[in-house]
């Protein structure tokens, strides 16, 4: 039997991934063939990505790929939402992309609001939750700074599209990546031309649209002459990794609620079209586009940023730990000393995570934690409740039972957590795979070269191929008790 192969770009905030994926028949095998880092660079007061070096990176996972001498079929990239570069008229990127961290747009969301459009008015055009990194409030800031880029920009290509055009030299907008920026209708899937016009940024800084699976094109000649290889087609995947991660999703039915798990946490359901309503404006819940016509109602919600940045600030200071000895920290811990709002401002770049924790619980009226372990188990179990939360709110809004969590992406792999999870949410939490994203830009090349036809066939291989961990819901008193606890001090 015949394979195929083909190569994912994975990149996340924290890193990036080549991905080699073999499918034969319904079997499908991931290598990974190089990782790398992601960091954002810190200058002059601005958070930018460096995207000359990840584009670099992509080069040497090409470079690794044609060492094993197999015959690629297509390449798909899929990043991180909201951010983008802007390309001049003779096709050279302008600078350095900014990074959705960059504090330049801290109240610039209320202050679009008070001058510009109500929320409500704004979220009823796009349906998108509104959060100050979203790209129509960087467009927005940008335009009052008269920006350099978006002065002298012919086109802004979103980061998945931005690394499909110095890989192809063709230009396109994907669907999933640009329903993140909050300026699509999310009924007819295009740009919003009355934002546009209030922002002052013209429609056609902006590439045609295609949706997940088109072709963007081939690797340029002298890309493939630099780098000895044979020129294949590069496929918009979704580029947004979420909607990548969705796709992978091993569900078969629609009685679910998916946790995307890594720097942050996207929480959602799957539906057939938009859900634009009172109930989802009143609780800021966001409609980003998925495959095959779908929706993805969801809800962003910081993720292992908290613990990844408290790991961050340990290093600093000389100590590390492995995956289980943060578990073993984290289970000797006092349970529900105190609680955090993972959402809460303070937690979105502070130069010291655990100060930031301290003063939380200073300005709540707690106990801050003392030790390590304190701090991670908090960490832990205040995402836990903060998902029963949202998930509360996906109840009201589903058409369907809610009978389980799908819980993929990196995250998945924390078995204390996915198991605070259950307890918490009092439903099973079925783990993985833990390489959703890759699998769904994987699974959407496989779609566009033919061999499966349907979001759900897409689904059925994937179901065949993963083995995820399953979680059953315990101690349902204790964690209704601390419940009702954490909602009485994010209240504070």
């Amino acid at each position: 039997m015949d394979s195929k192969y083909f190569i994912a770009f994975d990149l996340g905030a924290t890193s990036g991934r080549t991905i080699l994926g073999t499918l034969t028949g319904d079997k499908l095998t991931l290598e990974e063939v190089t990782r790398f880092p992601n960091q954002m660079l810190q200058l002059n007061g601005h958070f930018y990505w460096n995207i000359f070096s990840l584009y670099e990176n992509l080069k040497k996972g090409l470079t690794a790929v044609a060492q094993k001498k197999v015959p690629v079929t297509s390449i798909g990239i899929d990043t991180w939402g909201v951010d983008f570069a802007f390309v001049n008229e003779e096709g050279a990127l302008i600078g350095l992309p900014y990074a959705y961290r960059d504090p330049q747009t801290i109240g610039k969301k209320e202050e679009f609001f008070e001058k510009v459009m109500p929320a409500d008015e704004l979220y009823g055009k796009t349906g998108i939750q509104h959060m100050d990194f979203n790209s129509i409030f960087q467009l927005y800031t940008l335009k009052q700074r008269k920006d350099f880029g978006l002065t002298h920009a012919s086109r802004l290509l979103f980061m998945p599209d931005a690394l499909s055009y110095l890989l192809t030299g063709k230009m396109v907008t994907e669907y999933t990546i640009a329903s993140t920026s909050q300026l699509l209708n999310p009924e007819t899937r295009k740009l919003d031309e009355k934002l546009l016009e209030v922002l002052g940024v013209s429609k056609f800084l902006f590439a045609d649209m295609v949706e997940p699976g088109a072709k963007v094109g081939m690797l340029t000649e002298d890309l493939c002459e630099e780098l000895q290889i044979e020129s294949v087609p590069v496929i918009a995947v979704a580029g947004h990794d979420t909607a990548s991660a969705v796709a992978a999703v091993p569900a078969a039915n629609k009685n679910f609620a998916y946790l995307s798990s890594g720097t942050w946490s996207l929480m959602g359901i799957e539906t057939d079209g938009p859900v634009v309503n009172e109930k989802t404006t009143h609780y800021n819940i966001t409609n980003e586009g998925g495959v095959d016509g779908t929706i993805r109602l969801l809800k962003n919600i910081t993720g292992m940023w908290i613990v990844e940045q408290c790991l961050k600030k340990w290093h600093k200071e000389g100590t590390d730990y492995t995956y289980p000895q943060m578990v073993e920290l984290a289970q000797a811990a006092r349970p529900f000393a105190c609680f955090i709002n993972p959402d809460d401002p303070g937690f979105t770049n502070p130069q010291d995570m655990p100060k930031a924790i301290c003063e939380y619980c200073a300005r709540t009226g707690q106990n801050a934690p003392q030790t390590h372990g304190e701090f991670i188990r908090v960490i832990f179990e205040s995402l836990a409740l903060k998902y029963r939360e949202v998930l509360d709110v996906f109840r009201e809004l589903s058409v369907n039972p809610i009978e389980k969590l799908h819980i993929i992406g990196g995250g998945s792999r924390n078995k204390l957590l996915n198991q605070f999870t259950s307890n918490a949410i009092g439903l099973p939490v079925v783990a993985g795979p833990s390489e959703a994203s890759s699998i769904g830009n994987i699974m959407l090349q496989a779609k566009a070269a033919g061999v499966v036809s349907t979001l759900q066939e897409m689904r059925n291989v994937i179901s065949v191929n993963v083995e995820p961990d399953y979680f059953s819901p315990a101690d349902a008193e204790v964690w209704n008790e601390a419940y009702q606890k954490y909602i009485s001090i994010i209240k504070k």
